[in-house]
């Protein structure tokens, strides 16, 4: 009879520990599925940032993807029961159980050179990724900022989509004229289409006229040498003469977008006072601060500790560099060249992994 109790109560524990161990699996799926998005995520933004950052110090950019992670579950439980008789009581027992759950995680990795490369940094970005863009609730003055480097006769730092230049870049009329679009498109009378002509792709911005647009209006069509009262803009690679309505743009390539962009990095004085990092400077030498061109659009910090107010950061030459959380604006920048990054990717063939790590053990 002592016997058949025990053998109940083993019977009782294996039952409940497999009962408790049923949700193991969907359990799993909705805790680590989040963990390995938000870690997968971190780490893209923590390299873009990286990249950035060597790109302003004249450094080797190097990208890394990350090509699958496989997770594997092993779960593992055991029961015992025993019980010790003696004469005159009714007995001792014991129960013992125990329950593991392993986690095997495969991760394959990637790295971004030769055709690949070439594709996705060294193409210009087209027109095709510009009109998604400006369809996806971005600015239109923070499209054209970082993804033209000229707009007509009107020059966006064109000089700035390789390494810092010694020279002072030629930019303020383009901003102006991209603060005016913007003005149009939060006035809700700019439409934007993609024009499919093959003798004359391009972008176009169509303006409703009306007494609130048309001091606007005037000023970027001055500007951009058109007629006053112009309301037609098409944005094109290969500008025909044929058609005033017209302006020919120029587009950055990815590696173009991200010189750009790295010339918001600031740096320590003493890489510059060491010469790490190229200075310009203005005709009468004085030093010229590249915030004028890209402060407005992307800030990163740099600074000895660790910040404790940071949407992503990384550490690289013995300093800490950072885009602040409460900038809104840099934040915006940086996931739109997130953005730019996989529209870029459309066209690249995928390699096969040249590394694969287990990491579970």
């Amino acid at each position: 009879m002592m016997i058949l109790r025990i053998r109940t109560i083993w019977v009782l524990v294996l039952i409940s520990m497999v009962v408790g161990c049923s949700g193991l699996g969907p359990s799993t799926v909705k805790g680590n599925r989040l963990n390995y998005n938000a870690a997968i995520q971190g780490s893209n933004d923590q390299q873009l940032l990286l990249n950035l950052v060597r790109l302003k110090y004249r450094d080797t950019p190097y990208f890394l993807e990350v090509n699958s992670v496989a997770a594997q579950f092993k779960f593992r439980a055991n029961a015992d029961a025993s019980a010790t008789l003696q004469s005159g009581v009714k007995g001792i027992f014991g129960l013992g159980a125990g329950a593991a759950l392993e986690e095997n995680p495969t991760v394959s990795y990637a790295p971004l050179q030769g055709t690949q490369f070439i594709q996705r940094f060294l193409s210009h970005v087209p027109l095709e990724s510009v009109y998604l863009l400006s369809h996806s609730g971005w600015s239109m003055e923070r499209i054209l900022r970082v993804c033209l480097s000229r707009m007509g006769d009107l020059k966006n730092a064109p000089n700035a989509s390789g390494p810092t230049p010694q020279a002072v870049p030629v930019y303020k009329d383009f901003v102006a004229a991209s603060a005016l679009i913007r003005e149009l498109q939060k006035m809700d009378v700019l439409d934007i289409s993609l024009s499919s002509k093959a003798n004359s792709p391009g972008f176009v911005m169509q303006v409703e006229r009306s007494e609130a647009a048309r001091p606007v209006l005037q000023k970027l069509n001055s500007l951009l040498g058109l007629s006053p009262d112009n309301n037609r803009f098409v944005l094109t690679i290969h500008r025909s003469p044929d058609n005033p309505q017209q302006i020919r743009m120029e587009t950055r390539s990815l590696l173009g977008i991200m010189y750009y962009l790295s010339h918001a990095v600031e740096t320590p004085e003493e890489d510059k006072i060491k010469g790490r990092v190229t200075l310009t400077r203005t005709a009468s030498g004085e030093l010229f601060d590249w915030a004028n061109v890209t402060g407005d659009v992307l800030q990163i910090h740099a600074q000895g500790n660790r910040p404790s107010q940071a949407a992503t950061a990384v550490y690289y030459r013995d300093s800490w560099f950072y885009i602040d959380d409460s900038d809104l604006d840099s934040k915006s920048t940086f996931s739109m060249l997130s953005q730019i990054f996989s529209l870029q990717a459309g066209n690249a063939k995928d390699l096969g992994p040249l590394l694969t790590l287990p990491i579970g053990n």
